[in-house]
């Protein structure tokens, strides 16, 4: 009880410093169920909504999130072994003398309650006001299922998109029925009339579309030019121009397997999508990994080249843009993100999360960075188990046996996910995210374009890269204690990556991006010499196997006859700020928290 008391001393003298969360730590916040109606992981955000103005209600239910977290540990091995540091110590006769914090009359409160249950309790209870609960998922925004990006039209309104390969002397035209059928939602079903359609309004799209504002700010005052463009010439694997509804494409060099291929692939499809929509324009393209325009090296930001690319980081002035594996990754048989999607859905509706194993799971190739190298510390061995169980791919087995051992929609089998970065980003973290576990996400300063979207605590776990191993496993012991809170955690995780990232969003980012990019051009574009035309036909006709079947099963089928989302306005300097020190504050918090648990745990608990 002596460490309860402490616990509580030392968060008030951390509120007298400046802690801006009111009591963050005792508030006792109402939770939506783990389970609801929505079969898309949304987690109940339409239940805990009707929750707001009813207090019975939100007792209840919040009850009902302690009861199924106390069933889960009441049960498990580890518990029966060593209590956890979360665990209230045996009741004693001491008198007891609370200080509680007076900031806030949900502290005050929260104190009362403390205090009653210290001296009515019983030795087995567990802290459910415990400081984890307060700031993960319970003090951010209850998750809502997005609004539909569009309402669907009957099929005879549709506007089919041509598609003709030629062979020799003979034309064969591909038609829905002899391709893999596409799941994009381009071709949905006949469900609304088209009076309904046309009085639609497109939604806002979600938030990390504001970043499509930070990106381009280095040249918002002053435009670009086409000696900036010019500029980044040498860093470019090709140029893509759009001249009156139609894309060029000037090759540069090779690069890595198909990833330019299945970019510019994914760039047909987004013209042939909104036909008409993408302006003129003049860019540059980089398929590397690492960001390279580095803010130092420009002391006026507008003299660097806006070169496009698939990720950057805070000291880069990249612009980042979708990668090729949304359409497919053929070398190590990643299909499409849509059908991936509903096969990973399939897969995970036979294995529920109580079912999976308790563990993180990882894996994946180590040698491209040294956190996946360090990451393989955290395995079990014979001396210690991190709760961690990270598997080492050998690319060159894998890669003569075409990996048909690496099917990402099976590997949703662990109740926790670890997502580490590769040599800068990876384009794992979708995948990761759609598993319906809680991702453990070693931190990294590399960021794509729906990343930065993510917000601690809320989408995933932090965890300290300095710390992987004790960080790890003390997410896993503090998930499996929590099950209910777990699970939620992956329902926002899962959402995000189902909802907001579904491929009306990603063609939608991608349309907002070139057209804010084109009101900045201060020039009006010109096809190269050297360009030849980009068009479907000339990518997916001549490509053979995996190539040619991921290019067909994410082909655009229909012409889009609704707008795209409503981009949102940039965000303030304020809103920047907040979101930097919230942030941190989680980061920051999760250490704290692990540094508690290993000072009660010289060991971890064995399973």
């Amino acid at each position: 009880m002596k460490s309860l008391l402490q616990f509580l001393e030392r968060e008030r003298r951390r509120q007298q410093q400046g802690d801006e969360e009111e009591g963050a730590a005792l508030v006792l916040v109402p939770q939506p169920p783990p389970d609801g109606d929505d079969d898309h992981g949304g987690g109940g955000g339409g239940a805990a909504a009707g929750h707001e103005d009813d207090p019975a209600a939100a007792k209840q239910q919040q009850q009902q999130l302690d009861d199924d977290d106390d069933q889960a540990i009441a049960g498990s091995k580890s518990s029966k072994q060593a209590a956890a540091w979360w665990r209230r110590r045996p009741q004693t006769k001491t008198k007891l003398k609370l200080v509680v914090p007076t900031r806030g009359v949900g502290l005050v409160v929260a104190g009362l309650v403390v205090l009653a249950l210290v001296v009515g309790g019983s030795s087995s209870w567990w802290i459910h006001l415990d400081y984890a609960s307060s700031f993960l998922l319970g003090g951010v925004r209850q998750h809502q299922r997005r609004p539909p990006h569009h309402v669907p039209s009957p099929a005879a309104d549709l506007v089919p998109i041509p598609f003709n390969c030629t062979a020799g002397n003979a034309t064969t035209t591909t038609t829905s029925s002899s391709i893999s059928p596409s799941p994009s939602p381009s071709s949905p079903p006949p469900l609304f009339s088209v009076q309904q359609q046309q009085q639609q309004h497109p939604p806002r799209c979600p938030e990390y579309f504001r970043f499509i504002h930070s990106d381009l700010s280095p040249w918002r005052a002053t435009g670009i030019t086409r000696e900036a463009v010019e500029r980044g010439r040498g860093r470019a694997a090709f140029r893509l121009v759009v001249v009156g509804g139609r894309a060029f494409v000037e090759t540069y060099h090779r690069v890595f397997q198909t990833r330019d291929t299945f970019t510019q692939w994914g760039i047909a499809q987004l013209l042939a999508r909104y036909p008409g929509r993408v302006p003129d324009l003049d860019l540059m393209f980089n398929c590397e990994d690492m960001p390279e325009v580095r803010a130092a090296d420009f002391p006026a930001r507008s003299d660097a080249p806006p070169l496009f690319r698939y990720c950057k980081d805070d000291a880069t002035l990249d612009i980042v843009f979708p990668d090729w594996s949304f359409w497919g990754w053929p070398e190590i048989n990643i299909r499409p993100w849509a059908p991936l999607l509903e096969e990973m859905a399939a897969d995970m509706a036979r294995l529920p999360w109580p079912d999976r194993e308790p563990y993180a799971y990882w894996k994946g190739n180590p040698g491209v960075s040294a956190d996946r190298g360090d990451l393989l510390r955290c395995n079990v061995s014979d001396k210690m188990d991190w709760k961690a169980r990270v598997f080492a791919q050998d690319w060159g087995a894998a890669a003569r046996a075409g990996f048909r051992g690496s099917n990402l929609a099976e590997q949703c089998r662990h109740r926790y996910k670890v997502f580490v970065r590769g040599r800068s980003w990876s384009v794992s973290e979708k995948y990761i995210l759609a598993c319906d576990s809680p991702v453990l996400l070693v931190d990294t300063p590399f960021r794509d374009f729906f990343s930065r979207g993510l917000v601690a605590g809320e989408h995933y776990w932090p965890i300290d890269p300095a710390r992987k191993c004790p960080s790890i496993r003390f997410a896993v012991d503090w998930g499996n204690a929590h099950p209910a809170r777990a699970r939620r955690m992956a329902a926002e995780g899962s959402g995000f990556a189902r909802e907001e990232l579904a491929m009306d969003y990603v063609y939608d980012y991608m349309l907002h991006l070139l057209t804010e990019y084109a009101r900045l051009l201060r020039y009006k574009p010109t096809v190269p010499d050297k360009a030849v035309e980009l068009r479907a036909e000339a990518l997916a006709c001549p490509a053979r196997g995996r190539e040619r079947d991921f290019m067909m099963q994410s082909r655009e089928r229909y012409v889009a006859d609704y707008e795209p989302c409503t981009l949102p306005p940039p965000f303030t300097a304020g809103e920047l700020r907040d979101m930097a020190r919230r942030d941190q504050e989680v980061r920051d918090r999760v250490k704290r928290m692990t540094m508690e648990y290993d000072h009660d745990h010289s060991r971890p608990p064995q399973p």
